[in-house]
């Protein structure tokens, strides 16, 4: 296993036996590492220690974590992109193409993409001259031929130097700092207005399928908000693993469920952390 796989996996048992509080010497054997070198390989993905991480998880527990859709979330959703400088909160700028541009499929642009290792795994990231048009998260570094599909007109090139300062962005914002991003995104006017909304909701709370289709004045439209939700090609960034059902169920994930619960742990135990710090020297 590469050192995403044993988090993953960590992440997945610590979240099922939260109640038990595992310990770190139970966690170290579920994914074959000494408890030594699975301390010290959390706490450099997480930011915090598998200790701090049960301890949120037994806090969360005890709250509600959805919000109603006629409070706090609602007014995020109706307040504009996202921008609030959270801790990794990313400030998204977007470009979306024209109905005329779309149907051209990217013809006249010129995209170049390169694979990168991100706290998920590896990723395939692509851009073009407006913009991150692509963000995929795979085991390997594959994705290329979906990225090619999408976007069949446009020309292709190799570029990691470019992809990797943007991948700096994305991934190293910090509650001082907010990384500004720009997309440019191409789908139909629904799409794109899910996107915005998904791009409206708050760094470590979730929404449902239904909170979306309510903030873009398509409440009946919850199947299609869903399939939107599902053609997200901007992964992470257009935060898509941020949505559940209205049952509290995961729903679906193109780049598997266990990656959406990685990415939701992630960012709450981050923020965890950091509230907690703020509490202490307060």
């Amino acid at each position: 296993m590469n050192d995403y796989q044993r988090i993953e996996r960590a992440i997945l048992f610590i979240t099922e036996h939260a109640d038990q509080q595992p310990s770190l010497k139970d966690i170290a054997r579920h994914v074959a590492l000494s408890e030594f070198h699975f301390q010290r390989l959390f706490k450099r993905w997480a930011g915090i220690s598998p200790k701090r991480f049960i301890q949120y998880l037994t806090a969360q527990q005890c709250s509600k974590r959805l919000r109603d859709t006629d409070s706090t979330l609602q007014a995020a959703l109706d307040s504009g992109l996202s921008g609030s400088g959270r801790l990794h909160d990313l400030i998204v700028s977007v470009y979306a193409m024209t109905p005329a541009q779309y149907r051209k499929h990217g013809r006249s642009i010129r995209i170049e993409y390169g694979w990168h290792l991100t706290p998920f795994g590896y990723c395939l990231l692509a851009v073009t001259e407006k913009g991150v048009c692509w963000l995929s998260f795979h085991d390997d570094k594959s994705g290329l031929d979906a990225l090619k599909t999408e976007w069949r007109a446009a020309s292709f090139s190799e570029n990691s130097d470019v992809t990797g300062q943007v991948i700096k962005q994305i991934f190293a914002s910090s509650f001082a700092t907010p990384q500004t991003v720009m997309l440019h995104i191409k789908g139909t006017n629904l799409q794109i207005r899910v996107w915005e909304a998904l791009l409206k909701i708050p760094c470590t709370e979730l929404a449902t399928y239904s909170d979306i289709a309510a903030s873009i004045d398509q409440p009946s439209a919850v199947r299609a908000v869903a399939s939107a939700v599902g053609r997200n090609n901007i992964a992470y960034v257009i935060p898509c693993h941020r949505v559940i059902r209205k049952s509290g169920a995961q729903g679906g994930y193109r780049w598997g469920l266990s990656r959406k619960t990685v990415m939701q742990a992630w960012e709450s135990a981050q923020s965890f952390d950091a509230s907690a710090a703020h509490t202490n020297t307060g």
